[in-house]
Formats: structure tokens, sequence, C-alpha cells
């Protein structure tokens, strides 16, 4: 899948942040692509990058409109698909990784086809899977786990491949969701792999390598969420992870979209082995990684810090305070 850019992120009228992560993953990490955003009335997400009509992006290069959010069930909006149908028109392509397919929707598809356009739905791959074997295969694999969905898994593996580079080791981030998936052009969204394919998907994203290479597997929502517990777990298989990251957000009292209490960093560190065991009898937490951005530098330093000591793991906010601490744990535990 080769997208054109630079980007036109469309936003909708998004609730919050959270709900546009998509669009602040890609600005974030890829910020020379993206040459303004879009956003309905009662959008309350802003990217801090110019706000464009069509028309505008057009004229400053933009090649393809980009649908950044995220929703429920991977919904389009109805009142969306005029805004997709006028990008098509100003001679745009659009991409999307909402789970609705752009092309079901006869009046972009139409557009699409009048004006030679192109749609991409990043959540669905043409890419046939097998079912998982759980056979040990060469080369290291890391893998983030969350005590919930959208708590920085994504981002963590991000700085872990930025941090383990620029020290020399071998090391490539590995998308397993649409924001992944536009970051680095490369991946599978796994949440719209067929069950029964899940840890066969991942097997393919990160297949056999050579001893000291690094697949840092980008996590997906959390065992312990009643909603996506059953993609965590393919991936965690599929992974066959020889070290992990517990990724938290420290404000949130329950789990995103549900009611079901947080679970403890601890019960995770004991599931994901508990689990992960059945293929890489080895695997192993290597770090912590927190998102600090609610609260005061001193308060974020206090926590990383007791964490730390409770876990006897090394704790991190990756954005905020970087990723050194988690390299220099995997280099002492996965010796060259």
């Amino acid at each position: 899948m080769q997208i054109a850019t630079p980007y036109l992120m469309f936003l909708g009228d998004v609730p919050d942040r959270l709900a546009a992560k998509t669009a602040y993953g890609i600005v974030d990490w890829r910020p020379e692509w993206c040459v303004g955003q879009l956003r309905l009335p009662g959008c309350a997400a802003d990217l801090g990058i110019p706000d464009l009509a069509i028309a505008e992006g057009a004229a400053k290069g933009a090649r393809t409109l980009i649908v950044g959010v995220v929703n429920a069930g991977g919904v389009l909006p109805p009142h969306w698909i005029a805004t997709i149908v006028e990008a098509l028109e100003a001679g745009l392509d659009v991409a999307s990784g909402l789970h609705t397919r752009l092309g079901s929707v006869p009046e972009i598809a139409q557009a699409a086809a009048r004006h030679g356009r192109t749609l991409h739905d990043v959540r669905h791959s043409d890419q046939r899977f097998d079912t998982g074997k759980g056979t040990r295969r060469p080369g290291r694999r890391l893998l983030t786990v969350g005590t919930d969905c959208s708590v920085g898994k994504k981002y963590t593996v991000l700085a872990l491949e930025k941090g383990m580079r620029e020290r020399g080791l071998d090391a490539d981030f590995r998308a397993t969701g649409q924001t992944g998936v536009f970051i680095s052009g490369r991946g599978v969204a796994i949440d719209a792999v067929v069950a029964d394919f899940i840890s066969g998907a991942v097997e393919w994203i990160a297949p056999a390598a050579d001893p000291g290479h690094w697949d840092l597997i980008e996590g997906q929502g959390s065992l312990f969420h009643p909603s996506f517990a059953g993609v965590s777990l393919g991936l965690l298989h599929g992974a066959q992870a020889d070290a992990f990251v517990v990724c938290h957000e420290p404000t949130r009292t329950t789990m995103r979209g549900v009611k079901h209490a947080l679970p403890t960093i601890r019960e995770v560190i004991d599931l994901t082995v508990q689990l992960g065991r059945l293929t890489n009898p080895d695997i192993r937490p290597t770090g912590i990684a927190v998102n600090t951005q609610a609260l005061e530098e001193a308060e974020a330093r206090a926590l990383l810090e007791a964490l730390a000591a409770e876990h006897g793991l090394p704790a991190t906010d990756p954005v905020r305070f970087g990723v050194e601490a988690l390299v220099d744990r995997l280099v002492a535990e996965f010796p060259a």
C-alpha cells in the first residue's frame, strides 16, 4: 500500500483528543507529511497545525486526505461523507483507518471512480494469513502490553526503535494498528484480522530473523479489557515475545469505554508471563512505560521512581524522559 504524501488530516467532529489519536500519532512522528488539519464544527481535537479547507490543502500540495480518527466500531459517520467526496473532487486520494470500507459507501465509490482517485482502507489487508503455529523462530522480539487501551504502546515502541538504533542495535518497529501503518508504511491492522488468524498475522509481521535483530511489536488493547482482550492475546502468542514493556496511564480509574477497574501493573506482568509462556517459555518484563502527560514533572518523576522500586524494573515516560533506561535493561538482559 503506497499512500501519497503530504497529507491533509481530517478530524471530523470528534469529541476529544483520544478519538483523534491516529491523527496525533501521524503528526507526532511524521510532521513533515502534514500540511494542515480539517475540522468540522464541534470538533474538540486540535493537532496544532494550520486549519485548512480542502481547496486550501490541495493548493498547499496535499495529495491524500487522511481520516485520522477512531471510534467505537470503526464506523464512518454519514455526515462526513460530503467532505470526503469534496476531497476526491478536488483531486485528493482518501485514506482511512476505520473498519467501514470507503468503497462501501456509494457516494464515495462513485466520486473516486469519476475522478480517478484512490481509496486506501488501511485497516483491511489483501494479505492471506495462516493460523499461528507457535514454533520458536530466531530473532528477538519485544511487545508492548497495557493496563488499558490508548496508554502509549505505539509511542513506546517507536521511541524504542529510535533509541535502540542510536545505540547501534538492529531494531525495527512492527505496526499492528492503522496509525502505525500510516507512520511506517507497513504492517497489519490486527483488529481487522479474523480471530483464528491473529497470531499467524503477527508471525507474518515479525518472522524469523537474524539472532541479534529486534522486532519491536506494537501492542493493542489489554488482556484485562473486556472489549479487546482477544486481540491482545492473539498478539501475545504470535509475537512469541522475549521481552515486554508494560504501558500505563496513572490517572484513570476505569478502562476506556467500559466500567471495569484498571488492573494493576503487577497483575498485567503476572498474566502476560503466564499466558506468554505458551509460545515463549522465557518471556520476561523489561520495563514500565508511563504516560505522565497529566502530571507535573516532579509528581511524574516521583511516580516513576516508586514504580521502578516496587517492580524492580526501569520506569520512564518514553516521550517526556526518553528510553535510555529501557534500552540499558534490554542490553543487560539480552547481551549480543
